[in-house]
């Protein structure tokens, strides 16, 4: 059974997320990897002798076997790194564990995901930010992941299952157990809408070296990972260091620099881990998502309202497609200072979108007659 060799793959000492997928890249399933002569498995990086001796223990075989018929007895699914049901933006990580276990009904390659993260020590003020943003977010049909633990990710997924947003919490630990055990009914209600999804198999404790692990999946998991509130040790700043690893998009509400759970937050953004974000209205600007939502809306729209000045320069860019400020400035026949002010205003609109460079282009892809 495939299954079984899939499991016993993720079992043995000394291999890796790396290496697992290294084997597999040589010997294309879990099971050749097992049915491997020793010197075809010493050529692959990372296995040596005593590696390839823990590969044709039977000892693998065996934990996997119990785990199957855990997996078989709680109907948990198997998303193995070649199936066609793994997180495709997971499986673009360099560290992507090479087997998961779900139990849930989001879908984990949904076209948009974003997770949440922050302090387990959340303040009124983080509460009331995270409860607003999952709320706007709603019409976005996003599905949220966090971490399940206390704090904002616990505040994160209830504000989900209120507004009827799928929610997943991926865990430190194997899914015959709830940790921290208060969140249980909570884990319980998230399966009617999300899940809890882990790398790890049964019977392996929340130890403190498994976070880690677990944040790599939630930032992997995204599109882009939102801080709400965190202390400059706190674990989700290593979930925003991943996330900006794995070339996602990272964003931090900001808080007063006397407060020690915005700490955290405000170092991301201060040293540019971060995008600075006020609410939904960032991310939509930040993500695209404001463009593609209205687009249709403003080529009906148009012309709009605009003064001869701002027509002026909305017809450059309809001509131009992307195009510098200081040829807009040319063609427009408008000095700097006045045309960095109707700029300012066309981007505020959202007709406009300012790019790196000084580069401007419109929001929308012009219809032509």
């Amino acid at each position: 059974m495939p299954s079984l060799y899939e499991i016993a793959l993720t079992l043995i000492p000394g291999v890796g997320v790396v290496t697992a997928r290294n084997l597999l890249d040589q010997f294309g399933d879990a099971e050749s990897v097992f049915k491997a002569k020793p010197a075809q498995l010493m050529a692959i990086p990372g296995v040596g002798p005593k590696t390839a001796g823990n590969i044709h223990a039977k000892d693998c075989l065996t934990r996997a076997e119990k785990e199957l018929a855990f997996v078989e007895k709680y109907k948990i699914r198997m998303l193995f790194y070649t199936s066609e049901e793994y997180p495709s933006r997971l499986r673009n990580c360099y560290d992507a564990p090479v087997l998961l276990y779900y139990k849930g009904n989001a879908d984990l390659n949904s076209s948009r995901i974003i997770s949440i993260v922050g302090t387990r020590n959340a303040t009124s003020y983080g509460k009331e930010l995270t409860d607003q943003l999952v709320a706007d977010l709603k019409k976005h049909d996003v599905v949220v992941i966090s971490g399940l633990a206390y704090g904002i990710d616990g505040i994160a997924h209830r504000a989900c299952l209120k507004q009827d947003i799928p929610t997943v919490g991926v865990v430190g630990h194997g899914l015959d157990r709830i940790y921290p055990a208060q969140h249980r009914p909570l884990a319980e209600k998230m399966m009617s809408n999300g899940g809890l999804l882990t790398e790890f198999p049964s019977g392996t404790n929340p130890d403190r070296e498994n976070f880690p692990k677990r944040n790599r999946v939630v930032a992997g998991l995204a599109d882009a990972t939102i801080i709400v509130e965190a202390a400059v040790n706190g674990g989700a700043l290593i979930t925003a260091e991943l996330a900006n690893s794995y070339d996602r998009d990272v964003f931090a509400f900001p808080g007063r620099v006397q407060d020690e759970y915005s700490s955290g937050c405000n170092y991301l953004i201060k040293t540019n881990r971060a995008n600075l974000i006020t609410g939904v209205k960032d991310i939509e600007y930040l993500m695209g998502w404001e463009v593609e939502e209205q687009q249709e809306q403003k080529q009906l729209s148009l012309p709009l309202n605009l003064s001869v000045e701002e027509k002026k320069v909305v017809d450059i860019l309809m001509q131009k497609g992307t195009i510098a400020i200081d040829e807009i400035s040319i063609l427009a026949q408008l000095p700097h200072s006045k045309l960095t002010m109707i700029l300012l205003s066309l981007e505020m609109t959202g007709i406009a979108i300012a790019l790196p460079g000084k580069m401007y282009k419109l929001s929308f892809t012009p219809q032509h007659s």
